[in-house]
């Protein structure tokens, strides 16, 4: 019970605060297309100088919040491809399973959460992180395009960054390490993942997953 009242106790205003990545991130998983998840990057660039669950310094949050607009242009289009190239074989079939694994995995992380005897503010950031990486791993596997995939790899560092506060929150003083090494590994992830679909649509004209196979750059 104490995992509900942690969430029942907040005003309206203060739940939409923290749980607005959780909604964009639903966006971008429901609705496909670059135009959402260019809209959803910079949604997230909005929400997360309000997200105070990270735990982290201005400079930090300024680095998120560029990271997730960096994110958005790398989203954009720029491929010949609109659509995959290659026939859809087994898509729905390797969908149904990533999304199915996912909600289990979430359902699994958020269930230990909710039975730990938490401070209500320590059961918020835990869970709240593990919704972001959950939506995050969700969206991986269901849309499966190389520039997309910025957005997901972008959402799980965000997620990791709030759990990574939560933890250092409980730390004693002088302990931690450095602050911005989940930061640093998500910016250097998603500038990798841009790279490698920006080469993919220069030689294979696309950068959706399922043409890897079909494609031969």
């Amino acid at each position: 019970m104490h995992f509900f009242d942690a969430w029942t106790e907040l005003g309206p205003i203060d739940l939409l605060r923290i749980l607005s990545p959780a909604l964009l991130l639903l966006i971008a998983i429901v609705i496909p297309g670059r135009n959402t998840a260019r809209l959803t990057a910079l949604g997230m660039a909005i929400v997360v100088p309000f997200l105070r669950e990270l735990g982290v310094t201005s400079w930090i949050m300024a680095g998120w919040v560029l990271l997730w607009v960096a994110v958005a242009w790398l989203a954009r289009g720029g491929g010949l491809a609109r659509r995959p190239l290659a026939a859809p074989r087994g898509m729905i079939e390797t969908g149904a399973i990533g999304f199915l694994l996912a909600l289990a995995l979430l359902a699994l992380l958020l269930a230990a959460v909710a039975r730990q005897d938490l401070a209500p503010e320590d059961g918020r950031r835990a869970s709240l992180g593990i919704i972001v990486v959950g939506l995050g791993l969700l969206h991986l596997m269901i849309r499966r395009h190389a520039r997309r995939a910025t957005v997901a790899l972008a959402a799980l560092g965000l997620g990791l960054q709030v759990l990574d506060g939560a933890a250092r929150g409980a730390e004693p003083p002088g302990t931690v390490g450095p602050a911005g090494w989940v930061l640093l590994a998500t910016a250097v992830t998603v500038a990798l993942t841009g790279r490698i679909a920006a080469n993919r649509e220069r030689h294979a004209g696309s950068a959706w997953v399922s043409d890897a196979h079909d494609l031969h750059d």
